[in-house]
C-alpha cells in the first residue's frame, strides 16, 4: 500500500496589524459576542483577578499562573471541542472555565476546600475532569495529545484533541517528537499556541530562532495564525481547521498571537511598566467597555460582585476529602472514554 503524505502546507497569510490600526470595515464594526460568551470572558477575567488579590491578601497558599488577556481564546474554541479530548498546560484557569463554566469547583480545588472538582489534591495546575487534563510539566501536553489522538483515530470516535502550548514551551524537545509523529501518522491533533511574547520573564525573540510556522512547515503540518481578539470572528477562522483535523486527520497548528497582562505567576513580572501598560491599552476588555457601554459594565459588575461571594463562600467551606481517583482497580482498562 502507498502511503500518501500530508497535502503540502499552505502558506501563511501576512499577520494582520493590531485592531487599533486597521480602518472600519465597510460592513461595520465586528459582531460583539453572544452572552454566553460574554458571560466567559467576564468570568475568567475575574476569577484570575480574584485570586491575585486573595495571594496579595495572603488567602491562598501555593502558586498560580493567570491568564489574563489571553480569556478569548479558550472561550473562541470551547464550542468546537465539547466532546474531545483537552489537554491543559500550567496556565489553564481559563482552559477549564470556558468548557465547563464552573469557577466554584475550581475555586475549591485551588483552596482545598469542599466541592473540589480534584479533591483539592490538584490545585491550580494539575486538573482532570471528563476528558479534559492539565499538566504544569511544560511540553507533556502534547505528547499527551498524540497518543490520545491516535487511539480516537484507531476507534474511529471522530473526536480529537487538543493541546494548549505557550511560545516557550517550543524550547522542550517532547514537542518536536509528537509533532514528527502525529504528521507521521496523521493523527487528529490540534495545537494551540497562546504566543504571547514572553517565556516566564525572557523576551520569546531573545530565546526562539525562526518562527513556530516555520517548525510546523518542517513537519508538513498546516498553520493558521490568529492576531485579532473578536470571539465570532476567531471562532468562524477556527472551524474549518478543526474540522479539518476531525474528518481528514491533518494534524494542525493555530497560534494566536495574544498577551499575558499578568505576571508570570503572582507577583513576579519583570517587564517595564510601560509595555505592560502597551499591552493594557489594546486589551478586549478596555474595546468591549467602549464599544458596548453601560450593559457591558452592568455585567462586570455583577460577575465579579458574584465572584467576590463565592470566594467567601468557599472559603467557609471545610477542607475537601479524598474520595479517590475514579479509576478502575486494575489501574489497566483506559481511563478515558472513546
Amino acid at each position: 500500500m502507498t502511503a500518501h503524505p500530508p497535502e503540502p502546507l499552505r502558506a501563511p497569510a501576512a499577520p494582520e496589524p493590531p485592531a487599533a490600526a486597521r480602518p472600519p470595515a465597510a460592513v461595520g464594526p465586528p459582531a460583539g459576542p453572544e452572552p454566553e460568551d460574554l458571560q466567559s470572558l467576564l468570568t475568567i477575567r475575574h476569577f484570575e483577578n480574584l485570586l491575585l488579590r486573595m495571594f496579595a491578601e495572603g488567602r491562598l497558599n501555593g502558586t498560580t499562573h493567570t491568564c489574563l488577556g489571553q480569556e478569548y481564546v479558550p472561550v473562541s474554541l470551547a464550542p468546537l471541542l465539547s466532546d474531545d479530548h483537552v489537554l491543559s498546560n500550567h496556565r489553564g484557569h481559563g482552559h477549564y472555565l470556558a468548557l465547563f463554566r464552573d469557577p466554584a469547583g475550581l475555586l475549591a480545588e485551588i483552596m482545598g476546600r469542599a466541592g473540589a472538582v480534584c479533591s483539592g489534591v490538584g490545585g491550580s495546575q494539575h486538573i482532570r475532569r471528563r476528558n479534559y487534563l492539565s499538566t504544569g510539566v511544560q511540553g507533556q501536553s502534547l505528547p499527551l495529545a498524540v497518543g490520545i489522538g491516535m487511539r480516537c483515530k484507531r476507534v474511529r470516535s471522530g473526536r480529537i484533541a487538543a493541546a494548549f502550548v505557550g511560545d516557550g514551551t517550543w524550547g522542550e524537545g517532547a514537542v518536536y517528537e509528537a509533532l514528527n509523529m502525529a504528521a507521521l501518522w496523521r493523527v487528529p491533533v490540534l495545537v494551540v499556541v497562546e504566543h504571547n511574547a514572553v517565556a516566564q520573564s525572557t523576551p520569546t525573540h531573545l530565546q526562539m530562532a525562526g518562527s513556530i510556522a516555520d517548525r510546523a512547515a518542517a513537519f508538513g503540518i498546516d498553520f493558521l495564525e490568529i492576531t485579532g481578539h473578536h470571539v465570532p470572528e476567531i471562532r468562524e477562522r477556527l472551524a474549518p481547521v478543526v474540522r479539518r483535523v476531525r474528518e481528514e486527520h491533518r494534524p494542525a497548528v493555530v497560534q494566536f498571537t495574544t498577551r499575558r497582562l499578568g505576571p508570570h505567576s503572582k507577583g513576579d513580572d519583570t517587564r517595564p511598566q510601560e509595555e505592560v501598560d502597551r499591552l493594557w491599552a489594546a486589551d478586549w476588555h478596555r474595546e468591549l467597555t467602549d464599544r458596548l457601554g453601560d450593559p457591558f459594565r452592568e455585567l462586570d459588575a455583577r460577575i465579579r460582585a458574584d465572584l467576590e461571594q463565592l470566594a467567601r463562600e468557599v472559603e467557609a467551606r471545610p477542607p475537601a476529602a479524598w474520595t479517590g481517583s475514579g479509576l478502575p482497580d486494575t489501574r489497566m482498562e483506559y481511563p478515558w472514554p472513546n
